[in-house]
């Protein structure tokens, strides 16, 4: 796959990198952010949580620039060399990992490619279908991407109206792989990217004793509760109330070993 040459915006320092954005930096990008911005105070904190982010996309080596031999490995085939922020630690050469079989595919990768891509990585892998990729691979696939499929004899596939023209109208992109008199059509779309929920955690103000501070509402919220739980005094009263509504109980009167009450003379 070849690397996109288009210019991220959104990036304006090597150290605005995430695991999300990087995949949309070319490695040329990378490289002159990164020259620009090397000698600056404390780079060498946040060096080596870069080139994790960087790896992510991109293979990653080390190699000693004075050693001509080494050096001359990183000078075509994509290579881009920087720097470290310390010189005695050496030159760093970058290169968009590249995606030629499905095999390459991952969790991360997978959700960057186009639907296209992705069926023209299935239609290398051997020609044999979606059953012929593993269970694992399948799962990786369909992290990314909306997958099914049909089998149809060759004559019936392109009628109209039939399951490939009303997937195609839905933006799903097809691949055919003739089986005989037969052919299995994979449908490929992209999955929406899914925006995770964030919970903010509730935030209380102190006192200079240490002791929490409420404000008029949760006081408010307090006083209700109290009132609906009859907390306190007004639970005593309750209780009062409660029993005062029953009636003294009869009285009881003895009864002989059979049980029937003795009567009085």
């Amino acid at each position: 796959m070849k690397e996109e040459k288009k210019i991220n915006f959104s990036v304006e320092s090597v150290q605005d990198l995430n695991s999300s954005n990087i995949w949309s930096m070319t490695a040329e990008q990378i490289g002159k952010m990164w020259e620009k911005e090397r000698l600056e105070e404390d780079f060498s904190i946040v060096e080596d949580k870069l080139l994790n982010i960087i790896r992510l996309a991109f293979e990653v080596v080390h190699f000693n620039e004075e050693d001509e031999r080494e050096a001359c490995k990183y000078t075509n085939l994509n290579w881009v060399k920087f720097h470290h922020c310390k010189s005695g630690k050496g030159c760093v050469a970058i290169r968009r990992k590249s995606i030629n079989r499905i095999t390459d595919l991952s969790y991360e990768n997978v959700k960057h490619i186009s639907a296209p891509v992705l069926l023209d990585l299935i239609d290398k892998n051997f020609g044999g279908g979606w059953d012929s990729i593993s269970l694992a691979l399948k799962d990786i696939i369909e992290s990314g991407f909306d997958i099914s499929t049909t089998q149809l004899p060759a004559s019936r596939i392109h009628a109209p109206g039939g399951t490939l023209e009303k997937k195609i109208a839905q933006g799903y992109d097809v691949l055919e792989i003739t089986k005989g008199t037969w052919v299995e059509a994979i449908f490929a779309k992209k999955k929406d990217p899914v925006e995770k929920l964030r919970l903010e955690p509730i935030r209380k103000e102190y006192d200079e004793d240490g002791n929490p501070i409420f404000d008029e509402d949760e006081d408010n919220d307090d006083n209700e509760d109290n009132e609906d739980g009859l907390d306190g005094d007004d639970a005593d009263e309750s209780d009062d109330t409660f029993y005062s509504s029953y009636s003294e109980e009869a009285e009881v009167k003895d009864e002989d070993e059979e049980g029937f009450p003795i009567e009085e003379e």
